[in-house]
Order: C-alpha cells, then structure tokens, then sequence
C-alpha cells in the first residue's frame, strides 16, 4: 500500500466539482509514478471515457488508445475522489475533466491529462 500524502485533498478538491445530469461517460483519475526522477514521488492523470475507470485503466496499460503518462507511469486507478463523476452527460465530463485537471495542478500536484 502506497502513502499518497495529497489524496484527501485530492478527494476535497473533487468533491467540489458536480454533474446533474446522467448520461454514459466517466471521469477517472490515475495515480502516476515519478519516485524515479522527482522530489513529488506521484502524480495523477484526469481523464474521461465512456468505459468504466478500470476498463479504460487496462487499455491504457495495454497501449489502446494510450496516454504515454499511463503507458510508463500509471500505477493504479483512484477510484475515490472521482466516484460521484461517473454515468454523467458527456458535454459535463468533457467540462469537468478540464476543470479538475486546472484545480489539482493549481493545488500544486503533478497532472497530465485533462484535456
């Protein structure tokens, strides 16, 4: 078990983002490796997809449709913070997805994704 010392933060930070309406696409967050190369030992990716977290975790990992940051890096699925974020309209993930990735970088995490 990994100590992430800004996952409840990260949680807190989620938390404030919400999505009224149902629909078919999920946000996801990834927990990234960098104990290799950087002071901040973990980073996180944002990303949304119409698969469910894991689902799309695993086609990362398997390079389908890759983030090169997931590819290399992607250590587990945060399954958390992003929990509320899931089964929502796709124009609200897209919007959210930008937006949490904005808020986790300006509370000073290491983000990829988001876009």
């Amino acid at each position: 078990m990994r100590y992430v010392e800004w996952l409840p933060r990260a949680y807190e930070i989620a938390r404030g983002l919400i999505a009224p309406d149902r629909g078919r696409s999920n946000i996801y967050l990834v927990l990234l490796d960098y104990r290799d190369q950087r002071k901040e030992a973990y980073g996180v990716y944002v990303g949304m997809s119409n698969y469910s977290p894991a689902e799309r975790f695993d086609q990362h990992k398997a390079g389908i449709r890759a983030a090169g940051s997931v590819l290399k890096r992607g250590l587990e699925v945060l399954t958390g913070p992003a929990l509320h974020l899931q089964s929502i309209k796709r124009a609200q993930a897209a919007r959210i997805e930008v937006e949490l990735a904005r808020r986790l970088a300006a509370d000073g995490l290491r983000v990829k994704g988001g876009h």
